[in-house]
């Protein structure tokens, strides 16, 4: 029951409500969202997190007027509720539903579009600037959070700001640590004191009267730092130019409303520390914030549930076995994770080898060349780093790695469509960025078995190879314990027809191989986009009327442009029909319907064949070499 939260329309109703009010609607704010996410699915603890925060920014500041930007984007679900979409919140992440990270288009509430940690200071600062440059009053805030905090583009943004004398607030929400004990009264105090127009005022004043005698200036700077220190845990971000206030408890809205309405009117950059705790409200996600960080459907009475059956082994399970054990043969073999130890599999390899596994934050520029230097004294890297945030660091695979010539491998975990977490997280990229940089090759395994023994191909080579495979499960292929390799560069025909041959890239071999059987098509698993197998290739080419190629990655530059460029280089003229994701921006939703409506799927390839080539199979001549059509 959430009667004060269901007569909230806009965020102008809650600047209506009165103090006493606010703590119920974050009470019924915070039930709603655990009831909401339990039939959807989808980041909890985080969002647990920013109840009050969410409830006292939108109660302070006048948005959509006032930009709030908010990092990292997951944390957006309070947000979403009380900006008009509570009543969609059902659809949330779900094909033409809402998506789980803020979008432009999608509302005028959200200011930026954010999904990727540590882009919210930039944006913010930007969005100040243009402000003071157009001569308009409104104030611009950065939540940034989650571990944001720990990527050099976060400080950039604050070395920028620091001298910018723009009015900009940043505020730390610290959902790492539980609320010590400096975050009580007296620190709230202190916090609203040192957050006032007085305290502001006298500091001007006194640094006004004091700077024409030096010592006096030093001493009472000196003297200030040090009052501070008592309370404050550093003055790192006062040294950017900003004035640091907290922390303070982010759950206490009695102490969260006057200090933000003390901000609002201060003049140059302001950083807020705020403490919250993921969870907050709900014992289950608070004793296990990991679990809850991005749940499916659950029972709120309940929680979550083991299955009762063992599921298939998944990709990103695959890859830490493999870990493990290449990690025992090998002493040479070191494994970073950008600040994704769950997500990629990595849980074991810490425990068994905490001292070769390197968590650097969500820094990924960083952990590329932290491990080019690795792998300059000697040791084997293998960076676990999803697609979508390798293209972060693109300019470090290519500077620090690649043009070295570094032996390194990069397992790249979420490759292809991901479904609920929408076109920022898609790994749909990774094959035409890589692909044209030298001294990189990119392995495509069809099923978890073959995922297993290309990671071993990989680790092998005398280069950097990336092994890029999807999220979740594959075909469920019984996998090896052993640390067997594959050729390097080869691929294989699994299946002889004739006419059409269809070239599989990566797990799209299991649907290709479904299509082929009514139209009677080859089919290769050609594992690998760069090197190309081209003696596989000519050798189809010179066999069939026609090739197709199937790829879960971008259409232009991809593994199918690699085969036309191929093609050409040999001179040879064949008819080829392309399948990938084409030029836009998949949408967010269930993963079979995107593959699905992107004809990536059995039935979805064999049409195309049909409707490209469909003269060709239907003008079969039994006698010819090359049978075009058997039903």
């Amino acid at each position: 029951m959430t009667p004060l939260l269901d007569s909230i329309e806009s965020p102008a109703d809650v600047r209506r409500l009165s103090p006493a009010q606010l703590p119920v609607l974050a009470d019924e704010l915070r039930t709603f969202l655990i009831n909401s996410v339990a039939k959807t699915g989808g980041h909890l603890s985080s969002n647990l997190g920013t109840v009050e925060l969410t409830v006292a920014l939108h109660h302070v500041f006048n948005t959509p007027h006032d930009r709030l930007v908010w990092d990292v984007g997951h944390q957006t679900y309070p947000h979403k509720i009380l900006t008009g979409r509570r009543d969609q919140m059902h659809s949330l992440r779900q094909t033409g539903g809402l998506e789980g990270f803020p979008k432009r288009d999608e509302s005028e509430y959200d200011a930026f579009g954010t999904a990727h940690s540590s882009t919210s200071i930039s944006a913010a600062l930007g969005m100040a600037m243009a402000a003071k440059q157009k001569g308009e009053q409104r104030h611009c805030v950065a939540i940034i959070g989650d571990g944001a905090m720990t990527a050099g583009m976060a400080f950039e943004a604050m070395n920028n700001a620091g001298v910018s004398d723009c009015n900009l607030l940043v505020i730390l929400n610290d959902n790492d640590m539980s609320i010590s004990p400096p975050v009580g009264a007296l620190n709230r105090y202190l916090a609203q004191l040192m957050s006032g127009r007085f305290y502001s005022t006298a500091k001007e004043v006194g640094r006004q009267v004091l700077k024409n005698a030096p010592p006096l200036f030093e001493l009472a700077r000196r003297l200030e730092h040090q009052a501070k220190g008592l309370v404050l845990p550093a003055t790192l971000f006062e040294k950017f130019g900003f004035n640091y206030i907290g922390p303070i408890d982010g759950h206490d809205l009695d102490s969260l409303i006057p200090t933000l309405e003390n901000l609002k009117h201060l003049h140059g950059p302001q950083f807020l520390h705020v403490v919250t705790r993921k969870g907050q409200g709900y014992k289950l996600a608070e004793a296990d914030p990991i679990a809850y960080h991005g749940p499916g459907k659950f029972d709120p009475k309940v929680g979550l549930i083991s299955p009762t059956t063992a599921p298939k082994q998944t990709f990103s399970q695959v890859f830490g076995n493999w870990l493990c054990d290449m990690a025992a043969q090998d002493p040479k073999l070191v494994a970073i994770t950008p600040a994704m130890r769950e997500g990629s599999g990595m849980v074991e390899f810490h425990r068994r080898f905490p001292d070769r596994y390197h968590d650097v934050g969500i820094a990924e520029q960083h952990a590329l060349t932290f491990a080019a230097g690795l792998a300059c004294e000697g040791l084997k890297p293998v960076v676990a780093i999803y697609s979508t945030f390798l293209q972060r660091a693109y300019d470090q695979v290519i500077h620090d790695v690649a043009l070295q010539k570094l032996p390194m491998v990069l397992a790249l975990d979420r490759a292809g469509i991901v479904g609920a977490d929408g076109p920022t997280h898609a790994g749909v990229y990774d094959i035409p960025f890589l692909r044209c940089v030298p001294n990189i090759s990119i392995a495509c395994p069809a099923d978890e078995n073959e995922c297993r023994m290309l990671l071993s191909t990989a680790h092998a080579q005398d280069h950097t190879v990336a092994v890029r495979y999807p999220r979740g499960s594959g075909a469920g292929t019984a996998i090896s314990t052993g640390l067997e390799t594959l050729p390097y560069g080869k691929g294989e025909l699994r299946r002889q027809g004739k006419g059409v041959a269809i070239l599989a890239f990566g797990t799209m071999l299991y649907p290709a191989l479904q299509a082929a059987l009514p139209l009677n098509a080859s089919v290769a698993n050609m594992r690998w986009a760069k090197p190309l197998d081209t003696e596989l290739l000519l050798s189809l080419a010179q066999s069939h009327d026609a090739l197709v190629t199937v790829e879960e990655g971008a259409l232009m530059g991809g593994a199918g442009s690699a085969v036309l460029e191929a093609l050409q280089d040999a001179g040879i003229i064949i008819p080829v029909l392309r399948l990938g994701v084409p030029d836009v921006f998949t949408e967010h939703g269930d993963p079979n319907h995107i593959l699905a409506n992107l004809g990536l799927n059995a039935e979805g390839i064999e049409a195309s064949v049909r409707h490209r080539f469909g003269d060709l199979l239907q003008t079969a001549d039994p006698d010819s070499k090359n049978l075009k059509l058997v039903s």
